[in-house]
């Protein structure tokens, strides 16, 4: 009878134990700056950062492209490995930047 009762009495504290492990996304609803992305999507939010820039200039234009830009043009990768360049978005002309990280942002 003694291992019945210690065998319950295991699977009820093991029960509450795995009641108490917090949700991982619990905290992203309350914080909004946190943002999921599928790994290898550029992102189209955030900082541009400097930094090392192995993109290659079509490399580049086809990930503006894909960001919702067209008419791509201009592109120079400056002394801080930001890609610069002129685009159409909405029917106007922006500034465009692309990063190391695959970040696009526009002016």
């Amino acid at each position: 009878m003694r291992p019945i009762l210690a065998a319950a009495a295991a699977a009820m504290l093991s029960t509450c134990a795995l009641a108490q492990v917090p949700d991982p996304g619990a905290g992203r609803a309350a914080n909004p700056a946190v943002t999921v992305r599928p790994e290898g999507s550029p992102e189209s939010t955030g900082a541009i950062r400097p930094g090392a820039n192995s993109f290659t200039e079509g490399q580049a234009r086809s990930r503006i492209e894909a960001q919702g830009f067209a008419n791509v043009t201009d592109l120079r990768k400056d002394d801080r490995g930001i890609w610069r360049g002129r685009a159409m978005q909405n029917g106007r002309s922006v500034n465009v930047m692309l990063d190391f990280r695959g970040t696009v942002a526009s002016q």
